[in-house]
C-alpha cells in the first residue's frame, strides 16, 4: 500500500522545516522557562509523532467519507511546516504562537474528524495534541519572557 509512505513522506517534508530553520544562537540566548525540554528531545518526539500521524491518516484514508478528515489533516501538516520558518527563521515569537494556536485547533479538528471514521486513528493523534498543547504553552512563555527583543530582521 502506497498510502503510508506518501503520508510519511509528507510528514518528512514538514520535518525538513526544522532542519532548514534551526534554533541557533538566537534561540539559545532567549530567556526560556525551566520546563523547556533539551534540544536533543525534539527530533525524537517529532519522529514518533510523524509516524503516528502518518499511520492515522493512512487508516482514515481507507474509510469512506474521509474527505473532510483528510483535508483537516492537510491543514494541520501545512501549519506544522510553517511554524519553524516563522519562529526560528524570522524570529517572530508571537506569530509563532498564533500559528501553533491555529495548528492546535487543526489537530483537534482532525482528531475529532478521525474519531468519527476510525477511533484508533484518533487515538494515534492524541500524543500530537498533547505535544501541541505543550509547544503552545512553551511558545507563549518564551514570547512573554522575551517580547522586548527586536526581531533579527529589523
Amino acid at each position: 500500500m502506497l498510502l503510508f509512505p506518501i503520508f510519511l513522506l509528507t510528514c518528512a517534508v514538514a520535518g525538513t522545516a526544522g532542519v532548514l530553520f534551526r534554533p541557533g544562537q538566537w534561540y539559545r540566548d532567549l530567556d526560556k522557562p525551566a520546563w523547556t525540554p533539551p534540544n536533543w528531545l525534539f527530533p525524537i518526539v517529532w519522529a514518533i509523532l510523524y509516524v503516528l500521524i502518518a499511520l492515522a491518516a493512512t487508516r482514515v484514508a481507507l474509510q469512506p467519507g474521509a474527505e473532510l478528515a483528510l483535508a483537516l489533516w492537510s491543514l494541520q501538516i501545512t501549519l506544522n511546516t510553517l511554524w519553524s520558518g516563522v519562529f526560528f527563521g524570522l524570529h517572530r515569537m508571537l506569530a509563532g504562537a498564533l500559528i501553533i494556536a491555529a495548528l492546535w485547533l487543526a489537530v483537534l479538528a482532525t482528531t475529532v474528524a478521525f474519531w468519527t471514521l476510525d477511533p484508533l486513528a484518533a487515538l494515534m493523534m492524541a500524543p500530537y495534541l498533547v505535544w501541541g498543547s505543550y509547544a503552545l504553552a512553551l511558545n507563549i512563555s518564551v514570547w512573554l519572557r522575551n517580547r522586548h527583543r527586536v526581531r533579527a530582521a529589523e
